[in-house]
């Protein structure tokens, strides 16, 4: 049962700090998340080719991966800061998670047909961001400032770790079992089959295990600590008066009337130019934004402002500087991420297997190949994690970004260039460096800047600025590959390492408010 948890003007005594296995504990979630996510990254677009996708529909058949968390992951933010019950307060939320994403694994290698894959691409990624959502608040909430970094990088080993598994699952499953990796036209391989019934099965075990052996702070206990009440006192916005939202209605649906006009323009542009059907994605996300934006301003002008919904969007429109800066970061290194998670298979298959046709034992080698490097710049990261707060003590955390950024964007350029598919591997370390960097550094940057109270709605809202991109992604590569590219869909890694390495360059205009001298973290 949700219910708000009120202020206590009490400033007491600071979070007690937990042990190495505390934390392992209330982090060992994440490698049965990682398992669901590391699954769906690397073998959706081979489902979707599978069942007659062609190279230039997958992104936009991905949409609904990135839409799906745009949608969920504020509003389990927003309702998990609010609960609690006996189970906890972000409990919950990981144990519904993830009996749902686990059902959907079962299920998405069974599909019938493209578009049946589709939704079910649709229901397991809501599901799974149900879990994983309230994981990151969740080391807001039960470990001291000092400590949080530690529960960034336990969650990173974890997700390296979990990643390098599932990825590598179709490949362990046809090289040491014998499970076949072919099957016939439109249908999805025994190996992909059984690897997704096995990740469904270790998804749900893993997050049982830091259900049933962590525990939360209730919300008494939170409002008995220092650093919770700090905060979370000087950000309420309860107090603000009613005049305020009465002239922050006025400006929203002014704002929202601006936006969904402009979305309406260009809808009707993209059909006169009879354009890519992605493109809509834009316009008419637009008009969507613009509508919600409207309805905000217009409930706080009739004097219903009271509610989660406006809280939602005025505290969207208030998000901390920091967190502005980091949104542009994120942008930029989330566009690369889904631009090879999108192309890595068709890219390899194509580029260094020379062949497309999705029946063959060479395009089925190559993807088995993709998924087992998938598994290794995981595991890279998975070790680079705890080295990343070494290097922060000696330069900065942005710094260190920017180093482990560019690594991974010229990783991704390298494989233009490259016509062994052995040599793969070398550009799967430096884009480990870069995703052990992306999961971790942003959000200790970032933590700092939340208030206590709503850092479950923030770390959804943080989300955005991953999900955008990823919109981005999909209703342009594929656009770009057709038209710009000649079908090539290397050229779209390419893309994604330039991508990278300008997200590097931005870090260096971050405000990190925790961040000294030495570097610290």
């Amino acid at each position: 049962m949700a219910q708000a948890v009120p202020v206590s003007s009490v400033v007491s005594r600071p979070k007690p700090q937990l042990s190495f296995w505390e934390i392992w504990n209330m982090s060992f979630g994440f490698l049965g998340i990682q398992f669901g996510f590391a699954l769906q990254n690397a073998n959706v677009s081979r489902i979707f080719e599978t069942l007659g996708a062609n190279v230039d529909d997958i992104p936009i058949l991905w949409v609904a991966a990135p839409l799906t968390g745009l949608i969920i992951q504020p509003i389990i933010g927003y309702f998990s800061d609010r609960t609690w019950t006996r189970l906890g307060r972000r409990r919950p939320y990981f144990l519904v998670g993830a009996i749902l994403a686990s059902l959907a694994l079962f299920v998405m290698p069974n599909s019938p047909t493209l578009w049946f894959a589709a939704g079910m691409l649709w229901i397991m990624d809501a599901s799974i961001n149900i879990s994983m959502e309230p994981f990151r608040a969740f080391v807001g909430d039960n470990l001291p400032s000092a400590q949080r970094t530690s529960g960034f990088a336990m969650q990173s080993f974890f997700i390296g770790t979990g990643a390098i598994i599932a990825s590598s699952l179709p490949y362990i499953m046809t090289n040491w079992f014998g499970v076949p990796n072919q099957a016939a036209e439109g249908i999805i391989p025994n190996s992909v089959k059984w690897s997704f019934y096995l990740g469904g099965a270790v998804f749900l075990a893993a997050v049982v295990w830091t259900v049933l052996r962590s525990n939360e702070y209730s919300p008494e206990e939170l409002r008995a600590y220092a650093d919770h009440e700090e905060v979370e006192s000087v950000t309420s916005s309860i107090a603000t008066p009613s005049e305020a939202y009465q002239r922050r209605g006025q400006g929203q649906i002014l704002r929202g009337v601006i936006v969904s006009g402009l979305g309406l323009l260009l809808s009707w542009w993209l059909l006169t130019q009879d354009l890519n059907k992605e493109l809509y994605v834009f316009s008419v996300g637009m008009v969507l934004i613009g509508i919600l934006i409207m309805i905000s301003g217009l409930l706080q002008k009739s004097g219903s402002y009271l509610n989660g919904f406006v809280t939602i969007m005025n505290d969207f429109e208030s998000m901390p500087a920091t967190m502005k800066q980091l949104a542009v970061v994120q942008f930029f290194s989330w566009f690369a991420l889904f631009a090879m998670w999108i192309y890595m298979t068709p890219a390899v298959t194509s580029h260094l297997y020379g062949t497309t046709d999705t029946t063959s034992k060479l395009y089925n080698d190559g993807a088995d190949w993709v998924g087992l490097c998938m598994g290794i710049y995981n595991g890279v990261a998975a070790v680079v994690a705890f080295g990343i707060p070494v290097v922060a003590r000696y330069t900065s955390r942005r710094v260190t970004h920017l180093i482990c950024l560019s690594a991974g964007g010229l990783a991704l350029l390298s494989i233009y260039f490259m016509t062994d598919p052995n040599l793969l591997m070398l550009s799967m370390v430096g884009i480990g460096i870069a995703w052990a960097s992306i999961l971790s550094v942003p959000y200790a940057m970032l933590a700092g800047s939340l208030p206590a109270g709503k850092m479950g709605y923030y770390m959804g809202v943080f989300n955005f600025f991953i999900v955008i991109p990823q919109i981005v992604a999909a209703a342009l590569l594929g656009f770009m590959v057709k038209f710009f590219f000649g079908g090539e869909s290397v050229h779209a890694l390419v893309l994604g390492g330039a991508s990278m390495i300008l997200a590097g360059l931005l870090c260096l205009r971050v405000h990190d408010r925790d961040d000294t001298p030495k570097g610290g973290f």
